[in-house]
């Protein structure tokens, strides 16, 4: 049987439709190349092809004929209208006479019937073509079939399309993975990686913005640590708790969330740039290091969305990549703490050989000395300033002895080297030692001993040298002149030392580790002071603290037990 004029017409039409395929890979672009051939065979008045926003549920018109330009932008629900009936329902609808039909929405003067077909792939609508005619009953059933037939056709080519475009969109989503695996894993910097994460969970998702956030220490609270938008990064402190928010969601389950319509959740009270930035829609998925969560990466759209599964795939990998580059990151940091700790064990090492040799050279020397001091038979009345300055270089000249031995039999057992003192006693006779340095430095030293002896078993030598230390570190920031308060005090069964000083204070990056050997701020200075009196007074069951450095002086203190 020969086909009709139209019909054969209506044959062509579908093997060009067909071969859109080669001639474009935008589905926009098809559509407006397939509605053409539409025109062609049916002849309508006006013709648009209306696809489904499946986030919106809205259908948006992407290509059109003869349709007034205001009309182009209209969305119509799927509750609206014949086309909205069609796209619900998945029937097809012929309206013979528009004015009859209490559905029907007039989007062109003079139309008086239409038609209208739905799109379809595997089952489910995506869209919808329609046909207007300015006649009253201008389509049969002739033309419903060939109009079918022809979006039946376009329905494939756009399905291809839009799996090709997956493909492509896959792809480009692998290889910006690749890439960004590359470029994070060399990041040895936490802060700079959760940046780029936060900027390529932006590229991924193609998104309005992405967000980094951390757990506090205590777990019960999700601080912002970084925001990205299209024009680059936000300052903020948003923060929020973990037992009020979808956020804290994705922390206990540790695993993704999709949150739609944003305003209806706690995060819309609780997040700020939710308010101010319109954002709707979020894809959150936890920060992982090891097997422990210890944040969220999110991203946030200003239009309602609904994810696709490529999407959080994509989201899953990038989440679990910033995971492996900031475990990285804290393992490269550990390695630098240890190779600093083996250079500073080196130089102890070499420090350590080098103070037994001088030791060793001293020894003799100071022999000589403490016998030519006690032949000189110095003996001064009680009453003379001198008698107590003979009896302490006496004593310093047993100490420089005991020191010199201590360091050629380093690693010996110290027991027995302790006694019972009074700390009050202790702290005085260290302070004569330094009586005439302050005054030639015009410097004040103020002196409030405990009302009552503080008994402590300690070598006093070894105290004194903690003592003496503290007041030439106060002593040396005071470069005119200045003042020295020192405290002595029991508390807490404790025998407590407390020394401050009314210089400048210390830079603030030093504060954290002025404990540390080989870290001084002279540069006169060895660097040791402090980390030998810390092990001093660790090695007695005490310690030392910096209380506080500021620009109106700074105070150290530390403790001893009580005998």
């Amino acid at each position: 049987m020969k086909a009709t004029p139209s019909e054969q017409a209506a044959i062509d039409s579908l093997y060009r439709i067909t071969s859109v395929l080669s001639q474009t890979e935008d589905p926009k672009e098809a559509l407006k190349l397939i509605l053409r051939e539409i025109v062609d065979v049916l002849k309508p008045n006006s013709a648009a092809i209306y696809l489904l926003n499946r986030d919106s549920q809205l259908l948006e018109i992407v290509a059109s004929h003869e349709l007034p330009e205001d009309c182009k932008e209209i969305s119509i629900n799927i509750h609206q209208g014949i086309t909205g009936w069609v796209a619900l329902h998945g029937k097809a609808r012929v309206i013979p006479e528009v004015k009859k039909e209490p559905r029907y929405i007039s989007l062109k003067e003079n139309i008086n019937s239409e038609m209208a077909v739905p799109m379809k792939d595997r089952g489910s609508v995506i869209g919808v073509v329609v046909v207007d005619s300015d006649i009253k009953d201008a389509f049969d059933s002739s033309a419903l079939k060939i109009l079918s037939l022809m979006s039946l056709e376009a329905s494939r080519v756009v399905s291809r399309l839009w799996l090709v475009q997956q493909l492509r969109k896959k792809a480009d989503q692998l290889e910006s993975l690749l890439g960004m695996t590359q470029t994070i894993t060399r990041q040895k910097d936490p802060n700079s990686i959760y940046e780029k994460l936060a900027q390529e969970g932006l590229s991924i998702l193609n998104c309005h913005s992405c967000a980094i956030f951390l757990l506090n220490p205590d777990k019960d609270m999700l601080h912002m640590q970084t925001f990205y938008d299209q024009n680059g990064p936000l300052e903020t402190a948003e923060a929020v708790l973990i037992s009020e928010s979808t956020l804290g969601s994705v922390i206990r389950r540790g695993k993704q969330a999709e949150v739609q319509r944003l305003l209806y959740t706690d995060e819309s009270s609780l997040l700020k740039v939710v308010q101010e930035k319109g954002i709707v829609s979020m894809l959150a998925a936890p920060l992982i290091i090891g097997d422990e969560v210890v944040g969220v990466i999110a991203a946030f759209t200003n239009t309602l969305r609904r994810f696709k599964n490529d999407e959080k795939d994509a989201f899953e990998a990038l989440s679990a990549i910033g995971g492996i580059a900031a475990q990285n990151a804290q393992l490269y940091a550990r390695i630098f703490e240890t190779e600093d700790s083996l250079r500073s064990n080196e130089k102890l090492t070499t420090l350590g050989m080098l103070a037994a040799e001088i030791a060793h050279e001293i020894r003799n020397p100071l022999t000589v000395i403490k016998l030519l001091f006690d032949s000189l038979n110095l003996d001064f009345h009680e009453l003379d300033d001198r008698h107590q300055d003979v009896a302490l270089i006496k004593e310093k000249l047993g100490q420089l002895e005991e020191i010199v031995e201590r360091v050629l039999g380093f690693g010996r057992t110290r027991e027995g080297m302790n006694a019972s003192y009074d700390f009050n006693q202790i702290v005085e006779e260290t302070i004569l030692l330094m009586r005439l340095k302050l005054e030639q430095r015009t410097i004040r030293l103020e002196y409030y001993p405990n009302e009552r002896p503080i008994r402590v078993e300690v070598n006093k030598g070894q105290i004194q040298q903690v003592i003496l230390n503290l007041i030439l570190n106060a002593e040396s920031v005071l470069s005119n002149g200045g003042n020295i308060k020192i405290e002595t005090y029991e508390a807490d069964g404790r025998a407590n030392f407390r020394i401050s000083d009314n210089g400048p204070g210390m830079p603030e990056e030093a504060k954290n580790r002025i404990f540390e050997s080989f870290l001084t701020q002279r540069a006169e200075g060895t660097g040791l002071g402090l980390s030998i009196s810390k092990r001093i007074l660790r090695s007695h069951m005490g310690d030392i603290a910096l209380d506080v450095s500021t620009e109106e002086g700074t105070t150290f203190s530390f403790y001893l037990p009580i005998q």
